[in-house]
């Protein structure tokens, strides 16, 4: 019985410490939302109470953020906005596989293929070092013009898409890399051990953990390849930059710009949020197993 009453006079001030700690916390995420509110609140009142009063504000309103034009120019951009998401779509499976295979070359441990891991150097360095827009420039006008031909196997939106899918799948196998060597040492030892070769210690132990640890950052380059799809444009496929182009040539108007950028961030932003979900999900289970 004393040995009751002292577990439960000991429980009572861990419990009231415990709650103690829950409603100051409670209180400091309360306190940090109202600030966060209040500075959110004081940011957008100043914008448009101030920025209206600007000199140039009412040309810039007529020229950019005329309402009668949007409403006019968004259902035209619909259909060019859908091929980009087409090109999207195609592209991203492609860069996947064409930059996995990339890493795993540049990962090869065999003195004999050590010509293939060469190559996958030097396409990482080229590829990286040249931007976006030149490579969609000599692949998508320079292999037609090579094969004087427009057809599907030279068109130039076909030939477009290589050049995302190419710079793309660069900077994809450097992130892949990166999660295949995080993988430590002792993983392959312990595999060589259980007489494992190379190839399935790969394929089995290394590229599971490797593939978990490198979405989060790999999202990040298909959001950005969701943009840069809209670089094919320059080759001259009527795609919603394109397209806003020319409602902006007809109409001496830059508003079907803003439109299209409306499209775009219609799917950046979802994008950009299962981004953010993967790397705290990351993060939370790196400091579950740091804890453990």
């Amino acid at each position: 019985m004393t040995a009751t009453g002292a577990t439960g006079l000991g429980d009572a001030p861990g419990g009231s410490t415990r709650s103690r700690r829950q409603r100051y916390e409670r209180r400091q995420r309360l306190r940090s939302v109202g600030i966060a509110a209040a500075s959110t609140v004081l940011v957008v009142t100043a914008v448009v109470v101030f920025v209206p009063k600007l000199d140039g504000w009412e040309s810039v309103r007529r020229s950019f953020f005329d309402a009668d034009a949007f409403r006019n120019v968004f259902p035209e951009l619909l259909a060019p906005f859908w091929y980009d998401v087409q090109i999207f779509l195609w592209c991203a499976p492609l860069i996947v596989a064409l930059g996995l295979l990339v890493a795993i070359a540049r990962n090869l441990r065999t003195p004999a293929l050590y010509p293939v891991r060469l190559a996958a150097i030097v396409f990482t360095d080229v590829v990286r070092g040249i931007p976006v827009i030149l490579w969609i420039t000599l692949l998508g006008f320079g292999v037609p013009g090579m094969l004087q031909t427009r057809e599907w196997y030279g068109g130039f939106i076909i030939w477009g898409s290589v050049a995302l899918v190419v710079t793309y799948s660069a900077y994809t196998a450097e992130v892949f890399r990166s999660g295949i060597e995080s993988v430590h040492e002792s993983q392959r030892a312990a595999s060589r051990s259980l007489g494992l070769t190379s190839a399935q210690t790969m394929r089995t132990v290394v590229l599971p953990q490797a593939m978990r640890r490198v979405v989060p950052p790999s999202m990040n380059l298909l959001v950005s390849l969701q943009k840069d799809v809209a670089l094919i444009s320059i080759l001259g496929p009527v795609e919603a930059l394109r397209r806003a182009g020319i409602e902006n040539a007809r109409t001496f108007n830059f508003t079907p710009y803003v439109a299209a950028a409306v499209l775009f961030l219609c799917v950046s932003i979802p994008l950009t949020r299962i981004t953010d979900h993967l790397l705290a999900r990351d993060r939370r289970r790196m400091s579950a197993t740091a804890v453990t």
